[in-house]
């Protein structure tokens, strides 16, 4: 029964790319956000974007709440009608839509022999989060989360090539590929914004969130440097990639204590941006506790 349904979902999720393929590329983001607009508020999940938004930044009013998570299922909309069309971005440059901010930590990590992470969130059009870095020449290995859908995973990863050409699924395999990348004095790009059940504690929008450790406990084995990276959409279908200076290791304190400090300045970094422009995060993850 599982395997129909989701065959049923990919069958329409291809019938969606397709159109969106065959209109350009601003026409297609507009159209995802207008239909993502109409049918996100009816789906189930919309209570929960809404409990988040709420308990986050409870000095939003009870209009702007609803008018942010209204303004975040049509950029989401955008995100899902651009992945046919991720081949068309490309940095700077006549018609490119990607303006990049930080040149020079993106250098910086360029020459870092051995290795390094990138983290962000899901934030703009994260699927944009690998181009920079990968178009100036960076060994990355981008790590991800497959959608439960194992048939739409396949058809996102095809329209991933075009942004980020190694990838690694999370889990086992996945943390012993990032292990070898690292080693291989290849960069990792991270999404880290998503609950963990396993993970540790760490305040995020002033509650503890259930947050994995593993970008920190690489940096520390492998002392390596670790850069934040923001993607934002600013009109339409353009978008700005920044890259920010290297975070600040700890020195002092036990391991664990490092640890945690270092996802704490992660979370704080996260929140920040997303305090800038909520309707840009993905409110809809199970990101707390109840």
């Amino acid at each position: 029964m599982r395997t129909l349904r989701h065959l049923c979902e990919a069958a329409a999720a291809a019938a969606l790319f397709a159109l969106f393929r065959l209109l350009p590329l601003g026409m297609a983001s507009a159209l995802g956000g207008a239909l993502a607009g109409l049918i996100g508020p009816l789906l189930p999940v919309h209570r929960r974007g809404l409990d988040n938004i709420a308990r986050a930044l409870p000095e939003l009013s009870e209009a702007e709440t609803r008018r942010t998570i209204r303004r975040m299922w049509r950029h989401l909309g955008r995100v899902v009608a651009e992945y046919p069309h991720l081949h068309r971005f490309s940095v700077d440059g006549s018609g490119g839509r990607v303006e990049l901010v930080g040149r020079a930590h993106l250098e910086e990590a360029r020459r870092a022999a051995g290795g390094g992470i990138m983290f962000t969130g899901h934030v703009g059009n994260w699927e944009l989060s690998g181009l920079a870095p990968v178009r100036s020449g960076i060994p990355m290995l981008a790590v991800y989360r497959a959608a439960n859908n194992p048939f739409v995973d396949r058809l996102i990863e095809r329209f991933r090539d075009a942004v980020a050409q190694h990838r690694v699924p999370k889990g086992a395999d996945g943390a012993r590929e990032m292990v070898r990348a690292l080693g291989a004095g290849k960069c990792l790009g991270l999404l880290v914004d998503q609950k963990l059940n396993t993970g540790i504690p760490v305040p995020f929008f002033g509650r503890d969130a259930m947050t994995a450790p593993s970008l920190a406990a690489l940096a520390l084995k492998y002392d390596c440097p670790v850069w934040p990276l923001r993607v934002e959409r600013l009109a339409g279908a353009t978008f700005r990639v920044t890259v920010y200076p290297r975070l600040a290791m700890p020195q002092a304190g036990t391991r664990d204590e490092r640890i945690h400090a270092i996802m704490a300045a992660v979370n704080r970094t996260l929140e920040d941006w997303i305090r800038e422009r909520p309707e840009q995060w993905l409110w809809l993850h199970r990101r707390w506790p109840d």
